[in-house]
């Protein structure tokens, strides 16, 4: 009788053991994931101070791409402000225009409305009368064209209107769309699929593009050549 008496008080103390184990252990887990869940205050200050910092460089760019003339549509004189305009920003569009061609004012409205969205591109306008070197330089022979300069470099054209659905009613989105085709703006849509809008309407029709230069080709019978 002593024997067993001695055997269920053990296995008593042991069952007790490992249930005060287990309920420590339980809690030690609970106190883990609530750590998770709730960063505890230094945490909190560290993700504080870096979201400060982020906002703080994202403002200090935005007031640096303001002061080198972004944010606006504007004309500049001759090709020689040209090079130093490209030289100061890394993303450009300049549309090279002739007072003459209907279409380049069409462009013109989409354009204005782009700078200003688009600040972290410069988008200027340069007539082709006042730079002859220029566009012999940068083959440019169809009137309007844009020149997608990154880095410095002419890296793409749009050439008339044969990218944005051969239409002189296409959309500030579509012409948005064509130039983050060529990463030239930030573009938060699908680049996949042209804003197509009033497609069927109008009769657009949409030139697949890629990533790739397309200097030399031609639009429609309206542009100058």
């Amino acid at each position: 009788m002593a024997a067993n008496t001695s055997m269920e008080m053990i296995s008593k103390v042991l069952e007790t053991q490992l249930l005060q184990t287990a309920k420590i252990m339980e809690e030690q887990l609970d106190a883990e994931m609530e750590k998770m869940d709730k960063p505890d205050e230094d945490e909190m200050e560290v993700l504080k101070e870096r979201r400060l910092q982020a906002l703080k460089k994202a403002q200090q760019q935005k007031q640096e791409w303001l002061s080198k003339g972004h944010g606006e549509y504007r004309e500049i004189p001759s090709e020689r402000d040209f090079f130093q305009e490209v030289k100061e920003s890394k993303n450009v569009v300049c549309h090279f225009y002739k007072d003459s061609t209907m279409r380049c004012k069409i462009l013109d409205k989409h354009l204005a409305i782009l700078a200003k969205k688009h600040i972290e591109t410069k988008f200027l306008m340069l007539n082709v009368e006042k730079a002859p070197f220029l566009c012999e330089r940068l083959r440019i022979k169809v009137i309007p064209t844009l020149a997608l300069v990154k880095d410095g470099k002419t890296k793409d054209y749009i050439v008339g209107f044969s990218d944005l659905g051969n239409t002189d009613e296409f959309t500030t989105e579509t012409l948005e769309w064509r130039l983050g085709c060529s990463e030239i703006i930030k573009y938060n849509g699908n680049l996949m699929e042209p804003p197509f809008q009033n497609q069927k309407k109008h009769g657009t029709h949409f030139t697949k593009v890629d990533k790739k230069t397309i200097r030399g080709k031609t639009c429609d019978s309206d542009s100058d050549d």
